[in-house]
């Protein structure tokens, strides 16, 4: 039987964030918000199998954490990489694709991750999509900003911000990373459509599905979560 995967990346240094700790060790609750992020993706995607996906120097204090608190860590750890696209390839690394049937990739600062949405993500993986990638409208005015300095208004209607988890196929997924990697890769989608793997399908995100950036987000991820 095919298995899912769910790759959870928290290895960023949370700089916008401020404080000692990275925003995904921030307290949530009377926990590490990371905490919150597994347990509700345990609950959301039950089955699946978790990489977690730590900066090398946090990984210790990750599991004192874990043992302090009593929860229990998932059982694959991979090291971050310098970017985000090197984590998620050393996450891949742990993925068993010849059983893996799709393979998530969210970020560990996005707490309020709902079953409705992963059922969302799985059906356009069903229905024969390379990807699924939630999105929401955006409600703010854009402009875009011009090499003079000068800015122009554009119509908001032809663009979606994209949330995480975004759901893969695995073999596609793997072979993305395997033939067209590169550092510098903004997202997994990218990669993707440099292999040739172009179905990837918007599915309506959630408001509430928001990553935590700015110490005030911390309140606003508690109201959605309780």
């Amino acid at each position: 039987m095919k298995r899912n995967y769910e790759i959870i990346v928290a290895a960023g240094s949370g700089s916008r964030y401020g404080g000692t700790l990275p925003k995904q060790f921030c307290d949530l609750a009377g926990r590490p918000l990371l905490m919150t992020t597994v347990e509700r993706m345990r609950k959301s995607d039950p089955g699946a199998e978790i990489v977690l996906v730590l900066s090398a120097g946090m990984i210790p204090v990750w599991h004192e954490m874990c043992e302090s608190l009593g929860f229990e860590s998932p059982r694959l750890i991979a090291c971050g990489g310098a970017t985000r696209a090197e984590s998620v390839r050393n996450a891949m690394a742990l993925v068993d694709v010849s059983v893996a049937r799709r393979v998530g990739v969210h970020d560990g600062a996005r707490p309020v991750i709902t079953r409705d949405l992963v059922k969302r993500l799985d059906e356009a993986i069903d229905n024969g999509a390379d990807g699924a990638i939630p999105a929401v409208a955006v409600t703010d005015s854009l402009r875009r900003l011009n090499a003079d300095g000068s800015s122009e208004a554009v119509d908001r209607s032809r663009f979606m911000a994209v949330q995480t988890p975004q759901f893969f196929r695995a073999d596609r997924l793997a072979a993305a990373y395997a033939e067209f990697f590169s550092p510098s890769a903004t997202d997994d989608a990218s990669l993707m459509e440099a292999a040739g793997f172009t179905d990837l399908r918007l599915v309506r995100g959630s408001p509430h599905n928001i990553k935590v950036t700015n110490p005030g987000d911390i309140a606003i991820a508690e109201i959605y979560l309780y």
